[in-house]
């Protein structure tokens, strides 16, 4: 599995190695700016995979308005 240094990725696999999760999708959302953002981890490569996947899904849904802040 390829390590990835970014800061947001380091903290959903703390935030999975604290708490017990193999796999962890975070959004983050700022309001005032009208932004979000999608941060996933796996433990594992296919876990990983899985992840990210999950993560474009959920993107799909906000763009198609089927999840709304």
């Amino acid at each position: 599995m390829a390590w990835n240094p970014s800061p947001k990725v380091a903290a959903a696999r703390d935030f999975g190695k604290k708490f017990g999760y193999d796999k962890v999708i975070i959004i983050g959302v700022n309001e005032a700016k009208e932004t979000y953002e999608i941060v996933s981890y796996g433990e594992t490569k296919k876990k990983c995979s899985e992840a990210q996947k999950t993560g474009e899904e959920i993107h799909e849904m906000i763009q198609n308005a089927e999840i709304v802040f």
